[in-house]
């Protein structure tokens, strides 16, 4: 698929297996996706502008790469999407959080908005949506409008389990958007949950079932 970047490493396809099995408890769980969010983050962020800078070595003075421009905007679809944000700015600790609360409706399945709070200027910033789950990509879409009306230029997405309906979801509205996902799924359920998936993420990082 053009613009979705699925990361290919044994590590990431070991670690989802362990966030597959059932049996792992919620400590573990929320551990594993924070692992699976760092060895995928180096792939979502490798668009952040660079700049070279002077920098004196133990040996010699050299010109070195360094990131440029305000620091990137993490936001984070709740709740999951918080245990993704924290990873995330282990890497970029200058990083600026955004939150947007979503629940999906049970009948509808589609996104309700009950809260949000972005980083300033985010026209200026490089920004990166995360949740681990890309389902149905109501969410996705609706937290893509919230930050382009909020003046982004430039957003990309992470998600841990993606499926091929939420990726044509985003890409319908949004076919720029870079999407990278530690696995591609085969398909949604007739409840709109991912096959064969992991469940419900928030339940299983913060257990709640």
């Amino acid at each position: 698929m053009e613009n979705v970047t699925v990361v290919d490493h044994p590590l990431v396809a070991h670690k989802i297996t362990l966030l597959r099995d059932a049996e792992t408890e919620s400590a573990a769980f929320r551990s594993l996706c924070q692992e699976v969010t760092l060895l995928t983050a180096y792939e979502a962020l490798r668009t952040l502008p660079v700049r070279s800078v002077p920098v004196t070595t133990p040996i010699t003075t050299t010109q070195s790469p360094m990131l440029a421009g305000p620091a990137p905007a993490i936001v984070g679809i709740l709740r999951a999407g918080l245990v993704m944000v924290e990873a995330i700015l282990t890497l970029v600790p200058h990083g600026r959080v955004g939150h947007l609360g979503l629940y999906r409706d049970p009948v509808t399945h589609r996104p309700v908005e009950y809260y949000k709070k972005l980083p300033e200027n985010l026209e200026k910033r490089t920004v990166l949506l995360v949740d681990p789950m890309l389902a149905t990509g109501g969410s996705a879409v609706h937290a893509l409008d919230v930050l382009y009306d909020a003046g982004a230029r430039n957003v990309d997405m992470l998600a841990i389990v993606g499926c091929p309906e939420g990726v044509a979801a985003v890409h319908e509205k949004y076919p720029a958007t870079q999407i990278t996902l530690a696995a591609l799924d085969e398909r949604l359920n007739e409840n709109a949950y991912i096959v064969p998936g992991l469940g419900d993420a928030g339940d299983r990082i913060y257990g709640t079932k």
